[in-house]
């Protein structure tokens, strides 16, 4: 409905006898012909007028967007590009977004930071395939810690926010477990965070550590995916169908 609105505004206005005045004045008759109904304000009726023309001449878009409401798609209308508003209409569609979770991963700036990923992918060319599931940068905003905290201060509030880190970290992970023990020899050690990605089939290990890299944490996450690989991951099972 909010199409052909919009459709129908555009044309008039190209044609030179629609102006600010006629479409409040058309706002007035909808709202004064249906008492109650909403969503049909001067303003949002060239919204409307704006919806149409921006993906009138891109089929596919115009498909994809059916599948939202009409609050994410207004909030979609703020891209640049295309490009950018395919990204996160198809986000938004196959991760069942809510207008909350969208608005948040777009303020975020999700697309330009998945875009400046998927340019490090390419250039590294040995980087695995797994990796390329993930990000190399996340927003953390919603976790709220204060300036100074420690390691299990962030373990913490992810552990508490795990929905949001979820959404922020990618499609697919499930929750594993926190300080996750593993048994090497007669000694037990820790995992700070584990998580099974459905999509890869595996096991995705997060250590935690505030402050600059050092060689010695890469020695740690090495050690604790061996132990992973060794003692806790399980063979996948293939069904097979008679």
């Amino acid at each position: 409905m909010y199409w052909d609105i919009g459709k129908y505004v555009s044309r008039r206005v190209s044609n030179g006898g629609w102006g600010k005045s006629v479409v409040k004045e058309f706002s007035d008759f909808i709202q004064n012909r249906y008492v109650g109904i909403k969503g049909f304000s001067s303003s949002n009726i060239w919204r409307m007028k704006q919806f149409y023309e921006i993906y009138q001449d891109n089929e596919k878009l115009a498909t994809l967007l059916r599948e939202l409401t009409w609050s994410h798609n207004l909030q979609i209308m703020s891209c640049k590009t295309d490009e950018e508003r395919e990204f996160y209409l198809t986000l938004a569609i196959k991760n069942r977004y809510s207008f909350r979770e969208l608005k948040r991963q777009m303020d975020s700036g999700l697309y330009e930071r998945t875009m400046l990923s998927d340019i490090t992918n390419r250039l590294i060319t040995k980087r695995s395939k797994g990796l390329t599931a993930l990000r190399d940068s996340y927003m953390l905003e919603f976790l709220d810690l204060p300036e100074n905290h420690k390691e299990k201060d962030l373990r913490k509030a992810i552990v508490e926010n795990l929905k949001n880190f979820i959404l922020e970290f990618g499609k697919d992970f499930t929750f594993a477990g926190e300080e996750y023990r593993v048994q090497v020899g007669n000694r037990d050690f820790f995992i700070d965070l584990l998580f099974y990605n459905r999509s890869l089939h595996c096991l995705v290990a997060i250590e935690l550590k505030i402050g600059e890299f050092e060689p010695e944490h890469l020695g740690k996450m090495e050690f604790s995916l061996e132990a992973l690989d060794r003692n806790i991951k399980k063979p996948m099972k293939i069904p097979v169908w008679g």
